[in-house]
């Protein structure tokens, strides 16, 4: 059902219209941003346990632990194309596990110790300076405890850890971190943890499932009003998961909430062929946390075992592990179309839609593509056609139907040349899709 204006529907109707067709051209797929990444660093540091966070300033904070459980900080005060990601200060201590959480000025690190203890540190401005580490109690932590962090503001902030097949937390509430409170739900194993704010405190867990042992990824929450109850903890949702005895296992997810929400985790083949490698997925646009609506994991171009931590500010979501670091534009590349528009037709039926647009192209504005002004058409782009008329009110026209890239083609007629776009509808996203492991239903 569309609503269109009085004067709108006046000049549909009119025998002497003037049609217009907006058509706009955005980087994204679902009106989710497809994050293209540049890696800005590669050096040879090894891969192990290490954490990212970005406070209000738009430094990047980056903790690592070497071979020999040695503790390593970072900050890079204006990270970009340019900047020295190489540089690391040692912290005199050893640790098991590490995470970050920042807000605003204020930043928190922490650590397990070799000792089995949780350990915490402190910045008040933006990680430049850091206090002393204070000792949160024996957690009995060992190199298999899992450690994630973040802040809903500079004054609370939680730490959750896994103990056994367990995951505790650590609130910070009033200036006061809380005493360690254990989760209501049950799994066999633990192998990672991730924990973003976002109206709860929105929580992303990797193991193995009681009883059968299956290997998942989950999700679950503990609330804080939105989507459950103060200091309640839901049941776990599955992400995705493996079969026990598939030589598959999952492993060190990231959590953050850029534009959407956004997950990375690490999975892991030891059989004939052997990989491991993170995964990325994403929710759906306006979906929230609680709904478990994600995007099917897709394998991230990178050989690792400890996975990446994912953090962002105003305009980049950043990827990082000790060896590298990646980012990304949030907000899509975009252009609009209307003025070169030559021809528009398009082909909608119950199950299927098409589109077809020329565009002017007779000065070769065209011709190099993916980059510049024309950088946002790409394959599976996003194109959206708003028809509408020329009103007495001025243009006017109904927000539109959206297509997706599919195919090109520059067309020269004579002295004329012009390029064409084609693109089809979700219809053809659903049929495009094949399932990446085998599903299967009992009946009864």
């Amino acid at each position: 059902m569309r609503t269109l204006s009085s004067t709108l529907i006046a000049a549909q109707k009119s025998p002497a219209s003037y049609p217009h067709a907006k058509v706009e051209v955005k980087d994204r797929v679902g009106g989710i941003t497809r994050l293209h990444w540049t890696r800005l660093y590669t050096g040879a540091e090894p891969d192990n346990f290490h954490a990212a966070a970005m406070p209000g300033d738009g430094s990047l904070i980056r903790l690592r632990i070497d071979a020999a459980n040695n503790l390593y900080r970072q900050r890079v005060t204006t990270p970009g194309t340019g900047s020295d990601y190489s540089v690391w200060t040692s912290w005199g201590v050893t640790a098991y596990a590490v995470a970050l959480a920042a807000f605003g000025s204020a930043v928190f690190a922490f650590r397990v110790g070799l000792d089995g203890h949780l350990y915490r540190c402190e910045s008040s401005d933006y990680g430049a300076s850091w206090g002393s580490w204070v000792d949160m109690g024996d957690i009995s932590g060992t190199s298999s405890t899992r450690l994630a962090s973040c802040c809903k503001s500079a004054t609370a902030a939680i730490v959750v850890y896994s103990q056994s097949n367990a995951v505790y937390r650590r609130r910070l509430s009033g200036g006061t971190w809380e005493a360690a409170a254990a989760w209501t739900n049950s799994v066999a194993s633990i192998t990672g943890l991730a924990v973003w704010y976002q109206g709860d405190w929105n929580v992303v867990v990797t193991g193995t499932a009681l009883t059968t042992t299956h290997p998942h990824v989950w999700t679950c929450l503990y609330g804080d009003g939105f989507g459950a109850a103060v200091g309640t903890w839901t049941s776990l949702k599955e992400l995705t998961r493996a079969e026990s005895g598939s030589n598959v296992s999952f492993t060190f997810p990231c959590l953050g909430y850029p534009d959407v929400f956004r997950s990375f985790f690490v999975e892991a083949y030891s059989g004939s062929e052997s990989y491991s490698r993170p995964y990325w997925t994403h929710s759906l646009a306006s979906a929230e946390y609680t709904s478990n609506l994600w995007r099917e994991p897709v394998p991230f171009n990178l050989s690792s075992t400890y996975g990446l931590a994912l953090c962002s500010g105003n305009s980049y979501v950043w990827l990082t592990r000790p060896d590298g670091v990646w980012r990304a534009p949030i907000s899509p590349s975009s252009v609009e179309l209307t003025s070169d528009v030559l021809l528009l037709a398009t082909e909608l039926n119950e199950t299927s839609g098409e589109l077809s647009v020329s565009l002017r192209n007779d000065d070769g504005r065209f011709n190099t593509l993916g980059s510049g002004t024309y950088e946002a058409i790409k394959l599976g782009s996003e194109v959206l056609f708003s028809p509408g008329y020329r009103t007495t009110s001025g243009v006017e026209v109904s927000a539109g139907l959206a297509f997706w890239i599919t195919g090109w083609e520059h067309v020269s007629l004579g002295p004329k040349s012009a390029f064409v776009l084609r693109a089809r509808d979700g219809w053809a996203q659903l049929e495009a899709w094949k399932a990446k492991r085998q599903y299967t239903w009992a009946f009864d």
